[in-house]
């Protein structure tokens, strides 16, 4: 079977527009969330996000293109641009079928949404944009990719909540491996901060309401967590069959080792407590990358910020891991960007790359007060030095879906 490589990795994201920018802030423990200023949040419960900040789709895109995409579609055709430089790839017109798109999403345009039910109702039906299923639906991320670099091959969306952009690796590795491309441009994108969709998240309950303190209120595996913090952005990552690769002398980041995906079926948001959905899809993500739990050098933990989230979670590695969790150590970027939803398991996969390029683990900040139930060792707030082979990134949706990565060491 066809070894699976990345070559090329963008990002946009709170803390940073490319992924450089990103990975140096994500190690200096920069915090990218603060006051609401995309609308008036003084209404609203809670008034914290974790936005993108001087993004000008412009700078990538013509504006007559801009103005006919959602930010979420903005971002992806922004990653994808970073990424496809970064590998050094040029789509060429004669092989542009062979190359496929698979960008996921949580939930799409849903500012547009937002935006467009309230013209209906105060404007009236004449004054609804005809752009607005091309703006909102959850696949135009993916085909205004296609359209952006001229793609022919297999172009897809898969909606799959929080473990959307590790859904994208998942399936991208399928594709690869039957063939039906020589390259995918993956990864998940999601720009949902929306008066409609704070306040859904906010009353069940999910979000943090530390408003006067906006930089502390992302605190994985901290005993004083109050829930996430929405965020947005988007991650992408060439990922080519390593014959690919090789033939047209490309860098290569990464393998993309394996992966799996499972279900709780326990809770449509809430995760089963005893991390049984989770503990599956990290041994299944083992044993199809054939590797053992003491070559897993490091964990990107999905790691919400939320009470019972990261107590599962943390069950879940050492059911998984055994006695090797107390030897590995586990990082939360969403202590610094939120929750992306969507893009959140993309963002974590090309974090695990970097870690694995740089030999350095990424800090979780704010935690100040380990919960007892968290007793693993999460990298608090300074990021660490140390030699990293392989690394396990998890994603864990509502409705119980459950996605791992295993990222390792090429050679």
């Amino acid at each position: 079977m066809q070894r699976i490589v990345v070559t090329g990795l963008g990002a946009i994201t709170p803390i940073g527009n490319d992924v450089q920018t990103y990975w140096n802030n994500l190690l200096k423990g920069v915090s990218g969330v603060g006051t609401i200023e995309a609308f008036d949040p003084q209404a609203l419960d809670v008034r914290i996000s974790a936005a993108v900040k001087d993004f000008d789709p412009k700078q990538h895109m013509d504006a007559k293109k801009a103005r006919r995409m959602d930010r979420f579609s903005q971002f992806a055709v922004a990653a994808t641009g970073e990424a496809l430089k970064d590998a050094g790839l040029e789509i060429d017109p004669e092989d542009s079928d062979r190359v496929a798109v698979m960008m996921n999403t949580g939930g799409g345009g849903i500012p547009t949404l937002t935006r467009e039910v309230i013209n209906y109702y105060s404007k009236g039906p004449d004054r609804v944009s005809p752009f607005f299923i091309p703006l909102f639906a959850p696949n135009m991320a993916a085909a205004q990719v296609s359209l952006s670099y001229g793609i022919h091959g297999p172009t897809m969306a898969a909606v799959a909540a929080c473990a959307a952009g590790a859904q994208a690796f998942l399936d991208s590795m399928h594709l690869l491996h039957r063939g039906e491309a020589d390259v995918v441009i993956a990864g998940g994108t999601e720009a949902a901060i929306d008066q409609v969709a704070i306040s859904a998240f906010a009353n069940m309950h999910a979000l943090s309401k530390r408003n006067d303190d906006p930089e502390k209120a992302s605190r994985p595996f901290d005993a004083g967590r109050d829930g996430f913090v929405l965020g947005e952005g988007c991650g992408v990552m060439i990922l080519e069959t390593e014959e690919r690769a090789l033939e047209r002398g490309a860098r290569i980041y990464a393998e993309v080792a394996g992966g799996a995906m499972t279900a709780d079926a326990f809770h449509i948001t809430a995760p089963d407590p005893n991390g049984r959905g989770a503990t599956m899809a990290m041994k299944l993500a083992l044993e199809r990358s054939r590797m053992n739990p003491e070559e897993i050098d490091a964990i990107c933990a999905h790691a919400t910020s939320t009470p019972l989230g990261d107590i599962a979670e943390t069950k879940a590695v050492k059911q998984t891991l055994g006695d090797h969790a107390r030897n590995i150590v586990m990082s939360s970027p969403k202590s610094m960007i939120g929750h992306l939803v969507g893009a959140s398991g993309a963002v974590n996969g090309v974090t695990a790359v970097m870690a694995i390029q740089h030999n350095v683990m990424p800090p979780t900040i704010n935690l100040d007060n380990q919960d007892p139930e968290c007793d693993l060792d999460y990298v608090a707030n300074e990021a660490r030095k140390m030699e990293i082979n392989a690394v396990l990134s998890n994603s864990f949706g509502f409705g119980g879906q459950n996605v791992v990565n295993i990222f390792r060491r090429y050679e």
